[in-house]
């Protein structure tokens, strides 16, 4: 060799055998315990949705009538038990999780498990505007904690088994495993290795295969494309992600709004799922669509059942009633009922895009799965898992530029218009409410 001249050092990288085989391990029983519980509750959940219409079918005189709405008022009676038993099954249960991977609290995951379960079997007998997507992440992530304590694993373990059993949560909820891991490492650590990335994948693969054994290949949601946008269509695109960000601004709004009402009514603590259930009860009269999560009017939208005055009618009332429900802290998703919320608003987009500029009516489709990406992206701002959703949901790569220009002009105009991310927001007034909380404890204690 000549002199002066030094041998150049190779790049090595130190392939741990052991850590990827516990990784690999730990994948598959979280896999297998969060995805079973959450397949086990969509199960269940699948045929407490029939509750509603059940209860109505006898509502035929005046004193049926009256039972009916005592039967929805004892449901929000032990719903307010229920929360306030285990204050942490409130809502989605999303921001909960968040703030126990990111290390704000810690939850009793039995306890969770157990009164996540009964409280959201009540709200989806009580027809509310609630899914079972954001329930089967909490369920997940606890199913994951509790197979960490039971293998007496550390702190640092205990939340990548958390993380992971979030993403098969929603992996086996939604039939979209891809999905599963960018929302959980999105959504609830903001630095993440690789070593959790694997581990997510092979846990939400895992729930994603056990799901499709027990209810078929098909997503949750499906929306067939007739025919594609042309390249030329890129305007419509890009105005899309543009009304999906001011819509989505619009829903940031609105939940801050429905708090302060809720806060202003004369009403004991944890009696705010009254409201929603007697509001379901009213709406299983005069509008029975929009009750429950909203994944039959979306069958009807993408087949072209409504006209442009009805989508209208119908997005309203069901943007209100979600809004009352999201609020009210009572357990249940609100990830499926803001897709249809978002397919909606692409479709109004759709039908006045044809109306006014001579789009072809075979484009509708495009724009409801569009914009149910773009709406996902300003509201929850996870670009990356509404590109993913969407592309599971069609499954197709063919949009993939769309769902990337609509996904990122929605994010843009989030971010211009000061739109604070939904879970992140959700955190924040939980860790706000359980300060005051503490404070008036020590307050009583001193006294």
């Amino acid at each position: 060799m000549p002199s002066g001249k030094t041998k150049p050092k190779l790049i090595k990288r130190k392939y741990k055998r052991k850590t990827v085989f516990k990784s690999t391990v730990g994948g598959l029983l979280v896999g297998l315990v969060s995805g079973g519980v959450a397949i086990v509750y969509r199960l269940v959940s699948s045929e407490f949705q029939k509750v509603h219409h059940f209860i109505i079918g006898y509502a035929t005189n005046v004193w049926m009538v009256m039972l009916y709405f005592l039967v929805f008022v004892f449901m929000a009676l032990a719903v307010r038990k229920i929360i306030t038993w285990e204050p942490f099954v409130a809502g989605s249960g999303i921001s909960e999780v968040r703030g126990e991977v990111q290390g704000y609290f810690k939850m009793n995951w039995l306890k969770v498990l157990i009164a996540k379960f009964v409280g959201c079997l009540l709200a989806m007998a009580g027809g509310l505007s609630l899914g079972r997507e954001g329930p089967s992440v909490q369920m997940g992530a606890m199913a994951g904690k509790g197979l960490a304590k039971l293998s007496h694993r550390g702190e640092k373990a205990e939340r990548y088994l958390i993380t992971c059993g979030a993403s098969a949560g929603l992996s086996a909820a939604f039939n979209c495993p891809l999905t599963g891991v960018m929302f959980a490492l999105e959504t609830f650590n903001t630095a993440y290795s690789v070593n959790l990335l694997f581990t997510a994948m092979v846990a939400s693969v895992t729930a994603d295969f056990v799901s499709k054994v027990c209810f078929g290949m098909s997503p949750v949601f499906s929306v067939p494309l007739l025919k594609f946008l042309p390249l030329t269509s890129v305007g419509f695109v890009i105005l899309l992600g543009v009304f999906c960000g001011i819509t989505g601004k619009f829903f940031n709004w609105s939940m801050q709004k429905t708090r302060k009402f809720y806060q202003k009514l004369p009403l004991p603590d944890n009696m705010e799922p009254l409201i929603p259930f007697l509001a379901a009860g009213i709406l299983g009269f005069v509008l029975p669509d929009v009750l429950g999560d909203g994944d039959i009017i979306l069958t009807q939208l993408v087949r072209g059942q409504f006209t442009l005055t009805m989508i209208a009618l119908l997005l309203a009332v069901k943007f209100g009633f979600s809004m009352l429900c999201f609020t009210s802290k009572t357990p249940g998703g609100s990830l499926a009922p803001m897709m249809v919320l978002g397919a909606f608003v692409g479709g109004l987009y759709g039908h006045l895009a044809v109306s006014a500029l001579g789009l072809q009516t075979t484009y509708l489709n495009n724009f409801i799965i569009l914009a149910m990406a773009g709406y996902f992206a300003a509201i929850v701002r996870t670009p990356l898992t509404a590109v993913a959703l969407a592309c599971e949901l069609t499954g197709s790569f063919s949009h993939l530029i769309y769902f990337g220009i609509v996904v990122t002009v929605a994010e843009l105009v989030s971010t211009l218009m000061k739109t604070e991310p939904m879970y992140e927001s959700g955190l924040n007034q939980l860790i706000q409410t359980r300060h005051i909380t503490t404070q008036s404890e020590m307050t009583l204690k001193e006294a």
